[in-house]
């Protein structure tokens, strides 16, 4: 099909369509998608027009300034060194999607493929990577991206699971637990094994002692000067992040506790800077570095059978440091338990 007939069929004119091919940013998001929808129907393929690609990955992130973002940099700078190939760090959007002019640049910037860190993509978004064939990969602590979308994540159940029966099995019958974001797949998750370890030791679940957060250090810290103000307060606590974990940390050097005779706390992602606290921390490991690894190698494959919508899910597992003990306890020995 020509790009004149092209044209004729999306009621617009063929230098509208050569905008549209060649990625120019003065084309309305209406027009663009109907006309790249149209070309994708008609299996138009561009030759010898498009511009080489840049010998880039590109990372894209809603924010970095935390500390497990800075271990899924490190694995994809480790994949695209070892393919004499540069990163891109770029930062826009929110934690569920780029924001919407992000891929006029990443068009622009042609890179070998793109590791995004958000939970979906806007069905105008996939369709213009895939239409410039732009292979990309979701690496996912956010949630579950569509099932058509490549993708990377670990298990979130087990981990909350692991955490809450390590707590269990010392004997606490009043565990808290501070998640994340409500709207977030992976939060859900480690609330649901969080739950489930309850269940299967017999004890009840007290609403009051369930809560949200943000998995900032402040967020932590607020949730835990509440948890730790009353009589019936618990004498553990699960946070959904290492950074919660040190938020409780400090809400429980200020309620004037002590960790863990006074209270055992229990973090998640097994960050560095986990085993330097004080005490250094009970956490549930997430292979931060390894799942940006698999995510950044998926885009040097994009050709290998079964790619789209695949889902690689990596295992969790329980290291075990001195914010934890029996209540009334002195702190567990440190070890390592799968989850």
């Amino acid at each position: 099909m020509t790009l004149a007939e092209v044209a004729k069929e999306a009621g617009v004119s063929a230098p509208t369509v050569s905008k549209v091919l060649n990625g120019r940013s003065d084309v309305s998001s209406t027009t663009r998608a109907r006309v790249e929808r149209l070309l994708e129907v008609h299996g138009y393929r561009r030759r010898n027009a498009s511009p080489p690609r840049s010998p880039l990955v590109e990372l894209v992130f809603h924010e970095l300034d935390s500390v497990w973002a800075m271990e899924l940099v490190r694995g994809v700078e480790d994949v695209a060194k070892a393919n004499r190939t540069e990163v891109v760090l770029t930062r826009s959007g929110t934690r569920h999607a780029p924001a919407p002019d992000w891929i006029e640049g990443v068009l622009r910037r042609r890179p070998l493929g793109v590791v995004l860190v958000f939970s979906s993509l806007p069905a105008e978004v996939k369709q213009r990577l895939r239409s410039w064939n732009i292979p990309f990969v979701i690496v996912d602590p956010a949630g579950d991206p569509d099932p058509d979308v490549p993708s990377v994540g670990s298990a979130n159940w087990a981990g909350g699971l692991a955490a809450t029966r390590h707590l269990t099995d010392h004997g606490h019958e009043r565990v808290a637990i501070i998640t994340g974001f409500e709207d977030m797949l992976c939060s859900l998750a480690r609330l649901d094994g969080y739950r489930s370890a309850m269940t299967m030791a017999g004890l009840p679940i007290d609403p009051a002692l369930v809560r949200y957060g943000d998995y900032s250090v402040e967020s932590g810290f607020e949730h835990g000067m509440d948890l730790l103000a009353g009589p019936g307060r618990p004498t553990a606590v699960f946070a959904g992040s290492d950074l919660q974990a040190l938020g409780v940390l400090e809400a429980a050097r200020v309620r004037g506790l002590r960790v863990p005779q006074d209270l055992s706390v229990v973090g998640y992602d097994d960050v560095p800077l986990a085993q330097w606290s004080s005490p250094p921390l009970t956490t549930v490991h997430q292979p931060l570095r390894h799942m940006a690894e698999e995510a950044t190698r998926m885009l040097f494959r994009p050709d290998e059978p079964g790619r789209a919508g695949r889902r690689i899910e990596l295992a969790t597992h329980l290291v075990v440091r001195q914010s934890t003990a029996p209540p009334g306890g002195s702190a567990a020995a440190p070890g390592g338990a799968d989850a």
